[in-house]
């Protein structure tokens, strides 16, 4: 079996095709290394015993989709990682957001019907449900508002996916997930951000290792225990493990509907300070930080109903947050050469 991955050489794309790799599946890559490193297919290789195939490629440019669809017949499935994705920055910057998320979505969806490829699993995350009015938020809670252009186009993605699935042969399965940390076991993989990180967790380790002065915390006013944003954070392993299952269940016809949507994450909330307190305890390292204003397009506080996902994909996320902090923190030991 031949899967697409894209974005597979960025956090959880790279995860997720060592476990593919694992159970045998033959992986291609398209990635055009925007927010990655090319080191990321060599380590995957170094893990799996085996070297996936890579090609670099924009995906919101036409020709260049049909050309990867071209050279590479008989494809399975693809699972679609990617896109931009940091919140702060799509408030900053919408279109270069609209344009790179929802094109490149809709020339793969055009090339798999072309070339008669059936499955796809989205990438899509728990920003589609805003801040929810019940906690945890299960599937059938209500698509709010987004709060920022990346939270719009997950919504909008789905829209277009669900949409072309009506009058197509598609079908997928959309996972939404929640905050994925952590990193590989090896410390081979793990999250690496060009630039400023936007996420939690490269800026906590960045700081641990000296690579920057402060970690910043944004808001300490939140209508929660600490004052601090509370989310639902998930080892990103768990994560890249339930994007097999998914593409395994659709591609054994064992898919209830041509559209299934699930929650991955733990059902645990965490706050930030939460998260900190972790990663302090597991490392043995005092973290220096500081409270900041709120930070654009961020909500309060959410967390998954996990029980659709448990039950129906017979998955269930198994590591918990000081695994998760200690595995993240070796990652980053192993980048300074530590």
């Amino acid at each position: 079996m031949k899967i697409l991955v894209t974005g597979g050489t960025g956090y959880i794309g790279s995860h997720t095709v060592v476990e593919l790799q694992k159970k045998g599946f033959e992986v291609i890559i398209a990635d055009n290394l925007s927010n990655s490193s090319i080191d990321v297919v060599d380590n995957i290789g170094r893990i799996t015993g085996v070297k996936p195939l890579f090609e670099k490629i924009d995906l919101s440019k036409e020709e260049t989709t049909q050309d990867l669809f071209n050279r590479y017949p008989g494809l399975n499935a693809v699972i679609h990682f990617a896109a931009f994705k940091a919140v702060g920055e799509s408030v900053m910057l919408p279109l270069k957001y609209y344009r790179n998320n929802l094109v490149s979505l809709m020339n793969l969806l055009r090339e798999m019907e072309t070339h008669g490829i059936r499955d796809i699993v989205f990438s899509s995350s728990c920003t589609v449900y805003g801040q929810p009015d019940v906690l945890p938020v299960n599937e059938a809670a209500p698509i709010k508002k987004a709060a920022s252009p990346y939270g719009n186009t997950k919504q909008i993605a789905e829209e277009i996916i669900t949409d072309v699935s009506k009058v197509t042969a598609l079908q997928a399965i959309l996972l939404r997930y929640f905050n994925p940390i952590g990193a590989h076991e090896s410390a081979l993989i793990g999250e690496l951000p060009l630039g400023m990180p936007s996420n939690l967790m490269p800026v906590i380790t960045q700081t641990a290792i000296g690579k920057r002065e402060f970690l910043n915390v944004w808001g300490k006013d939140y209508n929660t225990p600490d004052g601090t944003a509370i989310r639902d954070y998930i080892h990103v392993v768990d994560l890249a493990q339930a994007h097999v299952i998914a593409i395994e269940r659709m591609l054994e016809g064992k898919n209830k509907q041509n559209v299934e949507i699930f929650n991955l994450g733990t059902g645990i909330g965490y706050s930030v300070l939460d998260v900190i307190k972790s990663f302090e305890r597991t490392t043995k390292v005092k973290l220096a930080y500081r409270f900041m204003e709120r930070r654009l397009g961020d909500v309060e506080e959410v967390w998954a109903d996990t029980e659709f996902a448990n039950q129906e994909l017979g998955w269930k996320a198994q590591q918990g947050l000081d695994e998760m902090t200690l595995s993240a923190w070796n990652w980053e030991r192993k980048l300074a050469g530590m």
